[in-house]
């Protein structure tokens, strides 16, 4: 039987991922090897979600971010990692998003949401905490984000020199008035779920 090129790198592709988390250790702090890792901002998202006049769970998304961090898995504890959101980039599938952003965020005044880590604490195999300082509208809170490890290998593509990826979700909620959000308040609730889902690659 003879091979097509494309069938072949196909065959390939198939093969790898396979081969690559045989080798991988248990999802853990052990699995992910040292280094800096930084967020691949196509496979990431964030989202928050709001009640919405009490009936329904109204969900947004923020298209604008930035992630890091530097991580030894001999020690996870002291993680440190860094992130930033773009307010304007709100995404409420509509074409009141900057109204929205405004209103709610005044993304104008302050063009920058950041969360800077203080402490991680593992919690046994993939799930641990990440707690930290978020900063919104002006206003720094210590927020605690629940973490599971998704995965963790090396990516199969491009062939061979694929990087090695981290991929987590996160889930943490705050009020929106702790930081001085109180547009609509009462129609529109006070808790907002954040949920991340972030793939990291190894620089």
């Amino acid at each position: 039987m003879t091979w097509s090129r494309p069938a072949l790198a196909l065959a390939v592709l198939a093969i790898l991922p396979t081969t690559a988390r045989a080798a991988d250790p248990p999802l853990g702090p052990a699995s992910i090897p040292a280094g800096h890792y930084e967020l691949d901002k196509r496979h990431a998202s964030l989202t928050a979600t709001v009640r919405h006049q009490g009936v329904s769970n109204y969900v947004l998304r923020f298209d604008t971010m930035a992630a890091s961090f530097d991580y030894d898995p001999a020690h996870p504890e002291a993680t440190h990692l860094t992130a930033s959101v773009d307010p304007a980039s709100l995404d409420v599938n509509g074409d009141w998003a900057k109204e929205f952003s405004e209103k709610f965020l005044k993304a104008s005044k302050f063009p920058t949401a950041t969360f800077t880590s203080t402490s991680v604490q593992a919690l046994g195999g993939p799930q641990g905490t990440v707690s930290g300082d978020l900063t919104l509208m002006g206003v720094t809170k210590p927020i605690t984000f629940n973490v599971t490890l998704i995965g963790s290998a090396k990516e199969p593509f491009p062939p061979i020199v694929g990087p090695r990826a981290v991929g987590i979700e996160a889930v943490a909620t705050i009020k929106r008035s702790d930081f001085g959000s109180s547009y609509v308040q009462g129609m529109v609730g006070d808790d907002v779920t954040l949920t991340i889902e972030g793939e990291f690659d190894k620089k």
